[in-house]
């Protein structure tokens, strides 16, 4: 049987792939008190193949990047102790695991915020269900930048092999980058260039304090998360491909949907990059192998099928059937239900070719 282009090896930068099936970053919010917990061992392990890539779910840089109930952090000792046990895991089956770094800026509320302050964006326009922001001051994003930089040192420090930058879904970056919401007047708000400096400030720092060779970017140009749209789509993301380039990052992981009306543009900015490209966004078998055999990307990140599937590498060379996932329990506070439980293939009666909600 020919090997399916999602089984074949890739060499990504220092790093020896065995597949480019990625497990995406997940906010699954069981970090109770924002520190991990043992049970992640049990959830990322599981995952877990003999050279296969896993991200980390989102994890916040400081106590003011944090937007929903438990998830994890990254910016004390505590926490990075409490990764460890969670990293070895990882690393005891031959994967190779990086933390996502994060933070979410206006996507939060004052209770999450120290001292019940207002959350921080690069405006102070509102959105829908959370706190009014206020506009992060130009004296502040140096202060800002170096919690990056210690986030990073902190990931290495807890045996992650590198780190993620979070600039997508709405999140505090792409609230700077997205003219949608960028209203500043500064050095940081105006133009593309002068949008995306915070960014490429935060990914200088971070290539500087780790490496660019354990340093990928995750961005949504083409989407509107968070109500969070561009009014050119397509000059932001080649902008970025573009300019990332010159830092020497590992890759470059892009958001789509399926309801996305962009997903043309993704060939552009792929090709505009020069290291490894990774796309994730409501892919199945199919469509996963058809778009690294075509060159749309060199790896592809699976979410709700890997959070429902542990086993999902070998589902897919088998074409086997798949767990259906449980959104009820997607962000449940339980240590094993709807985390933990779903079945591996040798255990599972489920029927091929389900339906996914």
């Amino acid at each position: 049987m020919d090997q399916i282009p999602l089984l074949s090896p890739y060499r990504m930068g220092n790093f020896d792939v065995s597949h480019r099936i990625v497990l995406a970053p997940l906010t699954r919010q069981r970090s109770y008190g924002n520190i991990p917990q043992k049970h992640a061992i049990l959830y990322y392990s599981q995952r877990t193949t003999t050279g296969g890539f896993l991200i980390s779910e989102g994890t916040a840089i400081s106590q003011t990047g944090i937007g929903y109930k438990d998830i994890p952090g990254i910016w004390s000792k505590k926490q990075v102790e409490a990764w460890k046990p969670i990293v070895n895991a990882v690393h005891e089956k031959g994967g190779i695991f990086f933390c996502q770094l994060g933070h979410m800026g206006r996507i939060s509320n004052n209770d999450f915020q120290p001292n019940g302050k207002a959350p921080i964006s690069s405006t102070d326009k509102p959105i829908k269900g959370f706190s009014p922001p206020r506009k992060l001051t130009i004296d502040e994003i140096p202060q800002l930048i170096t919690d990056y930089r210690v986030a990073a040192r902190n990931a290495i420090e807890a045996g992650f092999d590198g780190v993620e930058i979070h600039a997508a879904f709405g999140h505090l970056l792409e609230q700077f980058m997205k003219d949608n919401i960028n209203d500043r007047e500064d050095e940081y708000g105006g133009s593309l260039e002068k949008r995306c400096r915070l960014t490429l400030e935060v990914v200088e720092a971070i290539v500087d304090e780790i490496g660019g060779d354990r340093v990928g970017i995750r961005l949504s140009p083409f989407e509107d998360f968070m109500e969070s749209g561009d009014s050119n789509p397509q000059g932001l993301g080649l902008y970025m491909a573009a300019t990332l380039n010159k830092y020497g990052i590992l890759y470059c992981h892009v958001i789509k949907t399926r309801s996305s009306s962009c997903l043309h543009l993704l060939p552009a900015m792929r090709e505009t990059f020069k290291g490894t490209f990774m796309v994730a966004g409501g892919f199945d078998r199919e469509e996963g192998n058809k778009v690294v055999k075509e060159g749309g990307a060199d790896i592809v990140a699976f979410g709700k099928l890997f959070l429902a599937n542990p086993d999902l590498p070998k589902r897919f060379e088998l074409d086997a059937c798949l767990n259906k996932y449980d959104r009820t329990t997607f962000y449940s506070s339980d240590p094993v239900l709807g985390y933990t439980d779903y079945p591996f293939l040798e255990d599972d009666s489920c029927e091929k070719n389900q339906t996914f909600n």
